[in-house]
């Protein structure tokens, strides 16, 4: 309907003639909404088979997963209008729009609550041997922070004073690229052996798959944790510029997807050259971030000892 809008002189979105833009963003998060819960569903899965596996044991309260999901899958596909309370929708609309969003969080927490019972249905950290083990966990973490800036989005009220800032940004980074990130990785180190071969990849145990798991911890937190504060301030989103009385959260943000990147460049470095390619990943992470490093050389704490 764009491309014909552009090309072949149809009025659909143009309000000139009659048409509606309102009618486009419809359109777009009706696709759009449905398809990050097509993104992180995999991940839902992934994390079932690894506690599951884990814990030796079903997932507690399997039945209620599978209607968890069903009802994930069903209501994620009428709750689009939540990414437009500010264009003018009707207060009943709004009010729609609000139920059914925070109404996914039941199901949703069904999951959370089955995973972490499945989990604590063996005897405390006997099954935390391996950083797959610590990925579900970080997971469930990820999803649950996530989860609860989203039923704060949901409402239509706070949405007109946070939307298009910092705190989206923040929102669905925690669920959709953390849950499907940390959902890859895990799946992938629990299945390593059988995807790739045992010299591959690192073991699920060793000693860099365990850096691994923590410097990635470290990093998203330090990356995502400050968009909140941000948010909060009203810091707009797809601005590239913003006052100085943000640089610390966003300093502290450009550390951590430093962290993250050398996190990511320890998952794909193998046991017997792990020395060497940690120590290009550290030199690669210094010379990408050197713009935001070398201000640390200009505090008074590094130049009080050279005089003038």
């Amino acid at each position: 309907m764009v491309l014909a809008d552009l090309h072949s002189n149809t009025l659909f979105f143009d309000p000139i003639f009659g048409g509606d833009p309102i009618f486009y963003q419809h359109l777009f998060w009706f696709f759009g909404h449905p398809e990050v819960y097509i993104l992180i569903i995999p991940a839902f899965g992934i994390i079932s088979i690894i506690i599951s596996g884990i814990a030796q044991k079903l997932i507690f309260g399997n039945q209620s997963m599978i209607f968890a999901m069903s009802c994930i899958s069903l209501l994620g596909s009428v709750v689009w209008g939540h990414h437009m309370y500010t264009v003018g929708l009707e207060t009943d609309t709004r009010a729609y729009f609000t139920g059914v969003t925070i109404l996914i969080s039941l199901p949703t927490g069904t999951k959370i609550i089955n995973w972490l019972s499945t989990y604590l249905g063996n005897p405390p950290f006997l099954q935390l041997k391996t950083s797959s083990a610590f990925f579900g966990l970080l997971f469930l973490l990820m999803f649950t922070i996530g989860g609860s800036t989203g039923i704060i989005l949901g409402n239509a009220a706070v949405d007109l004073g946070l939307h298009d800032t910092y705190y989206v940004v923040a929102h669905f980074h925690f669920v959709l690229s953390l849950g499907a990130v940390i959902g890859i990785f895990s799946g992938i180190i629990f299945n390593g052996e059988k995807i790739f071969g045992k010299n591959l990849l690192s073991s699920s145990s060793c000693p860099l798959s365990l850096y691994h798991l923590v410097s990635t911890f470290i990093g998203i937190l330090l990356t995502f944790s400050p968009m909140h504060f941000l948010g909060f301030n009203v810091m707009p989103r797809r601005v590239p510029d913003f006052p100085d009385s943000f640089h610390s959260w966003n300093f502290l943000s450009s550390i951590g997807s430093g962290i993250t990147f050398l996190s990511f460049a320890m998952f794909s470095s193998n046991e017997k050259v792990n020395k060497n390619k940690l120590l290009f990943s550290l030199c690669f992470f210094l010379f990408s971030f050197k713009r935001s490093l070398f201000p640390l050389l200009e505090w008074p704490f590094f130049t009080s000892h050279i005089k003038a």
